[in-house]
């Protein structure tokens, strides 16, 4: 039909001519046909005035990376957007809406257009516009076309020449920044490009929380809440490499396990910064979570989906308002948010969405409704009430009141219906309306939290007077029956008890008794081996014959209801690279793990010549795979983030297919503040502890990292890292596999007991990972999750820098100086 129009008017046939002819109907037709074809063809990436978007009809860029189109976020027929997704993944990824705030009620009856003035307009199914590029072009409609090209971006651009853009949507992001955009600022016009995230994960809406270069003129960026009326997180100033409080990103210019360039550009009439991809190798993007973080994520095929390379900040709780009102936030709890006493979610399917934004609501109402006047105190006292709750970070908002005691500072609270919560310690402080980003402190670590009161509702709480006292008497009157109870029982059980007859806790765990593991263990007479945490001791359970090995832990001095608590918490991380938990005792000052017994022992046995045998290079291989999904699993993917600290041969076990399993990754955990020392002191350990150890500075997961690299070496190599010859002198491998490295000649660093059978490009990959694994900064090493990457052949290694420790460990004298020095460090 658009073809016709633009073709040369025909005069209309006569009444006399013979139409009914069939000769001259198969004429027309071919005409009309041959017109069509010599029209020029319209691309499929692109609207025109004569092709708008409209229904099911989809724009895909040239190269099929990105489409375009109608979609609806949650299978709602009531809301549908225009968007862009990747189009070559079976996840639909959206990168880009632009209704966000007008959602349609038809695809069919809505369209994509150009409109009379050469915009690019979305019209609803009255032709009302509820979305324009709002470009004053200067053109005809018939001169500007929408094209979407590879990079996810749409233009609006000139039709007879589209490198001209007129306007395009990295001007205009959403929630999503793509590669090749420019986030920043223009500082002629003061335009800003920020990323907003969505409201919740099936609502496009602009939510509460947004990334921009900072409006105070700084060249850093800031994640604000509400536009930029609370901070909650910055990047740093731009320092010429990288931005002050992102380390990462120097790893990231240096770093070959990435291949991303990142810059920030700060010119004349523009700041921005922009990042782009080496290749068309990864999908990545940079996205504003629902959950108010920003989210660096990378595409893996092998797993379909899409994997988290970075975010900021790194506490959820850290993030202003997570939890909504009235929600408290705790990190070390999944999920990390939940309701106050007395509240209810008031989303209740996105907050099982994971999505707490909404925050919560009031279950019972306060008996002044919430309102702001004020009412006699005495009738308040006899209606609200005040639930206190310790161990928590106080909101910043509070408002200082005049009071000479807590009695003062409740009254005061109660004489205002809009005051929500006080908290006195010495001073007196108010919080009105919503109560916004209460954060528990209870099990972090930090201590220093203090107790806020929240007022409720009284029938949120039990009876008072003299009902309040039987009910107390009949409670101790119960208590005490039981206890009674329970001794007799306990007394009858421990004549009877037998070892199969064992009491199952926290889930799949068992709380053995110290007989229990007495017989188990024949008085624990074979010993498997030993450490700095204790010795390990082969058993097996009479019930069902099944083999375990027993640790008896040493230096915990953790109270039983505490080390249970920890227990049951490593009990529940189940993964196939790391040992399995079975179960425990504590008795006294007895602590015991039971854990599944691993046939062919720990690597070292196979690695160093202790009768274990020798393993063949896809073994090796696959071990070290093995090991660094397990470190990831416990970085990354666990509820708590665990740091082994400990990573060495003799701490990997193997199955009886020769499977790696991570073992002791809890007792860091359970050890507390005393493994720092046992650590720097246990023979053989010392050697792979990673440089901050020594500074004292704080350990993080690349701690690990470390230790992983030098254990990796020994994996490559079949021998310790560091050897004393008999003329007395020290090889300190490490140095001597990445000479080797840089001479192009890695035979040498495969054990030699192999006899040259290895994949000698497995052997370079490894020894790449092991080189950059162990870099001096922890910023410059990779992740564990990136770790595994490169190992499975997804993300390509360019060649390290030799790390500056090697350079003085390389040298025998200086070794035996550094490292005679560390058993002293506590």
């Amino acid at each position: 039909m658009a073809a016709a129009r633009g073709g040369r008017r025909r005069r209309p046939w006569s009444s006399s001519s013979s139409c009914g002819s069939p000769f001259l109907m198969m004429l027309i037709s071919c005409l009309l046909w041959l017109h069509r074809e010599a029209a020029p063809s319209l691309a499929a990436d692109t609207v025109t005035v004569g092709r708008p978007l409209s229904g099911g009809q989809v724009l895909v860029s040239r190269g099929g990376k990105f489409a375009l189109g109608f979609f609806q976020p949650d299978n709602s027929s009531q809301r549908w957007y225009m968007g862009i997704w990747y189009n070559k993944i079976p996840d639909h990824t959206k990168v880009w809406v632009a209704n966000r705030g007008a959602p349609l009620s038809d695809p069919d009856t809505s369209r994509l257009a150009i409109s009379a003035d050469g915009n690019m307009v979305l019209l609803d199914r009255a032709r009302s516009p509820v979305w324009s590029t709002n470009v004053t072009t200067g053109v005809a409609a018939n001169s500007t076309v929408g094209v979407i090209l590879d990079t996810g971006n749409l233009v609006l651009a000139d039709a007879s020449n589209t490198s001209v853009v007129l306007w395009q949507s990295f001007d205009h992001f959403g929630d999503t920044w793509l590669p090749g955009g420019r986030l920043g600022r223009n500082k002629l016009t003061g335009e800003v490009t920020r990323l907003v995230g969505w409201k919740g994960y099936d609502d496009p809406t602009p939510g509460m929380f947004s990334l921009e270069l900072d409006p105070g003129g700084a060249s850093q960026y800031v994640m604000s809440w509400n536009g930029s009326s609370r901070l909650y997180w910055s990047s740093g100033n731009w320092t010429g490499g990288m931005f002050s409080s992102v380390p990462e990103m120097m790893a990231s210019n240096a770093d070959p396990l990435s291949l991303y360039t990142f810059n920030y550009v700060d010119g004349e009439n523009e700041s921005y910064f922009f990042y782009d991809v080496k290749g068309e190798v990864v999908l990545t993007r940079f996205v504003v979570d629902v959950t108010g973080q920003i989210k660096f994520m990378t595409w893996v095929d092998s797993a379909a989906q899409w994997v988290l390379f970075w975010s900021e900040p790194k506490a959820q709780c850290d993030v202003y308002s997570i939890c909504g009102a009235f929600g408290v936030c705790a990190e070390d709890a999944l999920p990390a948010c939940s309701c106050l006493r007395g509240f209810h979610a008031r989303q209740p399917r996105r907050w099982l969405q994971g999505d707490h934004t909404a925050g919560c609501a009031r279950s019972t109402a306060l008996q002044c409704g919430g309102g702001s006047g004020a009412q006699p105190a005495a009738q308040k006292t006899k209606s609200d009430r005040f639930f206190v709750m310790p161990n928590v970070n106080l909101p910043t908002d509070g408002v200082t009141a005049a009071s000479a005691s807590a009695r003062d500072c409740e009254l005061a609270c109660l004489g205002n219906c809009s005051c929500t919560a006080y908290s006195y310690n010495g001073s007196c402080s108010l919080w009105h309306d919503d109560l916004i980003s209460l954060r528990d402190t209870t099990g972090a670590g930090n201590g220093g939290g203090r107790s806020i009161s929240i007022r409720l509702a009284a029938s949120e709480f039990s009876g008072n007077g003299n009902t309040k006292k039987l009910i107390i008497g009949l409670v101790v009157a119960g208590v005490a029956a039981a206890v009674i109870l329970a001794v007799v029982v306990t007394v009858l059980v421990r004549r009877s008890r037998r070892l199969k007859a064992l009491r199952r806790v926290e889930g799949s765990l068992t709380a053995f008794t110290y007989r229990d593991l007495q017989v188990a263990t024949k008085s624990f007479s074979e010993k498997l081996g030993g450490g700095a945490f204790g010795s390990v001791f082969k058993g097996s359970l009479p019930a069902d014959g099944t083999p375990v090995a027993v640790k008896k832990l040493e230096g915990v001095r953790q109270g039983e209801k505490q080390f249970r608590a920890e227990v049951s918490t490593i009990g529940t991380i189940q993964h196939v690279n790391l040992i399995r938990l079975l179960g425990f005792c504590t008795e006294r000052t007895r602590r015991l793990l039971v854990y599944e017994h691993m046939p062919n022992g720990s690597l070292d046995r196979h690695l160093f010549g202790h009768g274990g045998g020798v393993l063949s290079w896809e073994a090796r291989y696959q071990i070290a795979l093995g090991v660094a999904r397990g470190l990831d699993y416990l970085h990354e993917k666990c509820r708590d983030c665990i740091i082994h600290c400990d990573i060495k041969p003799e701490n990997i076990l193997l199955d009886d297919a020769f499977a790696a399993k991570v073992a002791d990754f809890g007792l860091a955990k359970l050890m507390g503040r005393d493994f720092s020392r046992v650590l720097t002191t246990m023979r053989g350990t010392v050697g792979y502890l990673a440089p901050e150890w020594i500074t004292g500075t704080a350990i993080t997961t690349k701690a690990d990292v470390f230790s992983y690299g030098m254990m990796l070496f020994e994996i490559i190599s079949g021998r310790r890292n560091v050897e004393q010859g008999q003329d007395g002198a020290v090889d300190f491998f490490p140095a001597t596999a990445a000479r080797l490295l840089f001479d192009g000649d890695l035979k040498g660093a495969v054990d030699g007991r192999l006899a040259g059978n290895a994949d000698m490009g497995e052997v370079e990959r490894a020894c790449k990972v092991a080189c950059w694994c162990v870099q001096d900064s922890e910023a410059t090493r990779p992740s564990m999750g990136m770790v595994v990457q490169v190992l499975e052949g997804l993300v390509d290694v360019n060649a390290p820098p030799m790390p500056r420790s090697f350079k003085v460990l390389g040298d025998p004298s200086n070794y035996v100086k550094f490292f005679s020095a560390l058993p002293s460090i506590s």
